[in-house]
């Protein structure tokens, strides 16, 4: 049991993680973005439900693998195994394609998931053959083919074969059907070359754009003005915005760190620009500027203290941040 929660969490994890690098990672290659906007898809969109499909599939071959093993239809557990081998080498180049960038962006983010893919396929591979045949021979299917096939496929010796025979098959057919949804028929391929900046793009991109974006702080003033609070107007690089003592708060802890330990600001001004800039830029709503607000509000209590930590006058500090 312990090693089948540590695949979980692995999973689960990994899964997050290449969430959050895709949101990070999200342009298609003809965006122009800021150059710390996060950066260009490893994905092209246009063909990303293709990849998704088999992701989904895969998924679902994994799951009946892990719940049931051999103790399931023999067709069933063929048609799982096909769409978990399938799985492995789409896996594999989705690895491929983000292990190198132009960019130097942080891909291994997305790295991970890929890798738990395989690991956890190959590991269930060698979970099926190990087990014993308890098999469902005696299941009958009221069509005549299928209960044939489900038949012949009872055969454990003959199993790995049908997995061989039915890769190429249920691939096509897979890829015939995402056809009909506008997809084209290479779009497994087009998904990882219809894009810029990574191992196998072929695409270039506009030029990047200059930064003037606002951050996580700012953002949330934009929230409900009874939830948010705004307090004035302010100046932020010759542009008039809105302030709250969040945010104001936020800027005077900054300005700390930068007199105090210049280095030290570098470091997490860095840090902030590559990852709080690029979520910024996903939050477009009230609703979302007001749950950043209250998800600050205990980075806020934190700065308020080290401000009055380290400053002589914290709130004259704080009240001339933004000042026209």
């Amino acid at each position: 049991m312990k090693i089948k929660h540590l695949f979980i969490a692995a999973f689960g994890l990994s899964f997050l993680m290449f969430i959050l690098g895709f949101l990070l990672y999200s342009a298609d290659h003809y965006t122009a973005i800021d150059i710390v906007e996060g950066g260009y898809s490893p994905f092209a969109s246009e063909h990303l439900l293709t990849l998704l499909t088999f992701f989904v599939l895969a998924l679902f071959g994994l799951i009946r693998l892990w719940k049931k093993g051999r103790a399931q239809p023999p067709l069933m557990y063929v048609l799982s195994l096909v769409f978990v081998f399938i799985g492995i080498p789409i896996s594999f180049v989705v690895w491929l394609q983000i292990t190198s960038n132009t960019e130097h962006y942080d891909a291994w983010l997305l790295g991970f998931l890929p890798i738990v893919y395989i690991v956890t396929a190959v590991a269930l591979f060698a979970k099926s053959v190990s087990e014993e045949a308890v098999l469902a021979s005696d299941k009958d299917y009221h069509n005549k083919f299928l209960n044939y096939l489900n038949q012949k496929m009872a055969n454990t010796a003959h199993q790995p074969y049908y997995v061989i025979i039915l890769l190429v098959p249920v691939f096509v057919i897979v890829v015939a059907i995402l056809t009909l949804f506008g997809q084209d028929a290479n779009s497994i391929s087009k998904v990882f070359t219809e894009t810029t900046t990574w191992n196998f793009s072929t695409k270039t991109h506009p030029p990047f754009l200059d930064h003037t974006g606002h951050y996580l702080c700012t953002v949330a003033v934009c929230g409900d003005p009874k939830v948010v609070k705004p307090l004035r107007l302010g100046r932020r690089h010759g542009r008039e915005i809105v302030v709250n003592r969040q945010l104001l708060i936020a800027n005077a802890f900054e300005e700390l760190i930068a007199e105090s330990w210049p280095a030290a600001h570098r470091i997490i001004r860095g840090f902030y620009d590559k990852y709080g800039y690029p979520l910024s830029k996903k939050i477009t709503s009230p609703q979302g500027s007001n749950l950043v607000y209250r998800l600050m509000k205990p980075l806020e209590y934190f700065f308020l203290l080290c401000l009055y930590l380290g400053s002589e006058k914290p709130e004259e500090k704080i009240a001339k941040q933004y000042s026209s």
